[in-house]
């Protein structure tokens, strides 16, 4: 390809409304354009790099065994419907009706469609089986952010897994497993792989595959002396034991005029630090209204909170929800002497005595409090969120808790999917028995985005040479002389004979332009061919990575280059 033929509109500036490392680079490099909120068009340099990711995701997925399919993204309401997510999918779901008035969806993900065709298995003897994809998925994000990291359209490898037993799941979902991990490595991304909340895809076990940048939105408790990691979702972790005064044999109540928070009272003469505070929180689960209790000085994780109830629907109740409820506002909620609503209490509750909660009185608390005595707690639940240097539940080392990106996802899905679609196959003695799923999952142009935010530098973008659009750039300084632009193209000839990605730039412009351009693109390697070099029957050639520059004879350059792109690739395909 020659730079003057060819579609890529660089920027000399950010653009203002990009906050992302990777959202700003893509843009100015002339990767992506943004056609509306969270919908992003590729152009050429993008769709090259995402094509290479999806080429490295196929390899690893045939290499497992895996089928590719190509499924529709227009699916009807009634598969959703028959597994209970049409509705649990909320708002985040594209709905439509078509002319003659009948439900449908733009398709979120597959699982429905897959297990659907899964039906047509028979037996036992078709089985294992892995199906797999590459296909454009619908999301109505709220919060559409940060260039292709965060969209409403975008492509995803979903493959899905198809056993006999939970012992075929394992096998299928370590086999994806290691997958994953070659994948990611493939692509230069080093990822921490995180037990993780399964949400509305149901199923026994998950786990994310997070890269860690300051782009992201997932916090993860990652133990860098032992490994444990987990998304704050599901994160655990040990803390000191508490020892409690013996209290007082009822709780008393007494007056906190003003007192609206946890640090109002910790602060107030004769209040109580948040460790010994009870922290009372009410809730909406579908059509129930119940309390919510943690320590005062710790944090709800919602999604662990969903997850124990096992709710499709989950929010805070409103303040006059809670006053009709409980008869005062939020600062002076408890739950002691509370029988109409279901009491939730986080663990670290269990066996605590002494404490304080609010009184169900505006101005109100009761002190002395003994949880075991005092609240008839129905359910108890992990629910607090892990924080920075709490000791991991492996090894007690501090947990680091970092701000990472999701680049993956796999899920065991058991047999919710198959039972309600009628994926049921004859097992050896003839009876019937519904196929055991798992669902696997990797974001094309997250993946992508990702890269850029790893791999970047003042300059511009530094893709690894295995992903990156074109493997190398000559830059053609002053191409009016004849014979410098003559020695470009014998160059430039001689590396696509050899098999090389190369782009001649061959623009009419100032030397400097050029080489801030091949910096902004991030080709790993530049070849520059100008006069001064050829008096002297020399080309320059520098790396991207690591700016390190040689000269080499213009003879010999294009075999040079091209066996280092060969060992580049042999490189890349060590699994």
């Amino acid at each position: 390809m020659r730079w003057s033929q060819a579609f890529i509109p660089t920027l000399r500036e950010d653009p203002a409304d990009a906050s992302a490392v990777s959202h700003k680079l893509l843009l100015r490099a002339g990767y992506v354009r943004q056609l509306m909120a969270g919908v992003y068009s590729l152009l050429p340099l993008g769709q090259r790099v995402c094509q290479k990711i999806a080429a490295i995701v196929r390899a690893e997925m045939n290499a497992i065994g895996g089928q590719e399919f190509r499924l529709p993204a227009l699916h009807p309401a009634e598969l959703w419907q028959r597994t209970g997510r049409w509705q649990a999918m909320g708002d985040e779901m594209f709905r439509l009706k078509d002319r003659r008035g009948a439900d449908a969806a733009l398709g979120m993900t597959h699982e429905e469609v897959f297990a659907t065709l899964a039906g047509e298995l028979r037996s036992y003897r078709q089985l294992p089986q892995i199906w797999y994809q590459l296909q454009t998925k619908f999301r109505d994000e709220p919060r559409p952010k940060s260039g292709v990291l965060r969209v409403r359209e975008f492509t995803m490898k979903d493959s899905y897994s198809f056993d006999l037993a939970p012992a075929g799941l394992d096998r299928a979902f370590q086999l994806h497993f290691d997958a994953y991990r070659r994948i990611f490595g493939r692509c230069g991304l080093d990822t921490i792989a995180v037990e993780a909340s399964s949400g509305s895809m149901g199923g026994s076990e998950s786990i994310e595959f997070m890269v860690e940048s300051e782009a992201g939105e997932d916090r993860v408790a990652f133990c860098r002396s032992c490994g444990y990691a987990a998304n704050l979702e599901k994160a655990v972790s040990l803390l000191p034991e508490v020892a409690d005064a013996e209290g007082l044999a009822a709780p008393e109540r007494f007056p906190t005029p003003g007192v609206r928070t946890i640090e109002d009272l910790a602060q107030m003469q004769g209040g109580a630090p948040a460790s010994s505070q009870i922290k009372t929180l009410v809730y909406v689960a579908g059509d129930e209204t119940l309390l919510v209790l943690l320590r005062g000085d710790h944090a709800l994780c919602e999604q662990k909170l969903a997850d124990g109830l096992r709710a499709t629907a989950l929010r805070a109740a409103r303040e006059d929800e809670i006053r009709a409820a409980l008869g005062a506002s939020p600062g002076s909620l408890g739950a002691v002497g509370v029988e109409k609503l279901r009491v939730v209490a986080d663990a670290a509750l269990q066996d605590r005595r002494d404490m304080t909660t609010g009184a169900n009185q505006d101005g109100f608390h009761l002190r002395g409090v003994d949880v075991a005595r005092d609240i008839a707690v129905g359910l108890w639940l992990d629910l607090r969120e892990v924080a920075q240097g709490e000791a991991c539940p492996q090894c007690e080392s501090p947990l680091d808790v970092v701000v990472c990106i999701e680049v993956g996802h796999i899920f065991k899905l058991g047999t919710r999917y198959s039972e309600a679609l009628g994926a049921l196959v004859l097992d050896e003695s003839g009876a019937k028995r519904p196929i055991v799923m798992g669902s696997y999952g990797i974001g094309i142009e997250r993946c992508m985005a990702v890269i850029v935010e790893r791999c970047h530098d003042a300059a511009g973008i530094v893709w690894p040479m295995r992903v990156a659009p074109f493997e190398v750039v000559i830059s053609a300084v002053n191409p009016k002389q004849g014979a410098t632009l003559e020695a470009a193209d014998q160059l430039y000839d001689a590396l696509q004979k050899a098999g090389v990605e190369v782009l001649l730039d061959d623009r009419d412009e100032r030397p400097g332009v050029k080489f801030k351009d091949a910096e902004l693109v991030g080709i790993p390697l530049r070849i520059t061919v100008g006069p001064k070099g050829l008096e002297q029957g020399k080309v320059e050639l520098v790396a991207r990575r690591s700016a390190a520059s040689q000269e080499l004879d213009v003879a010999k350059a294009a075999e040079y280059v091209a066996e280092l792109v060969a060992e580049e690739r042999r490189a890349n395909l060590i699994r």
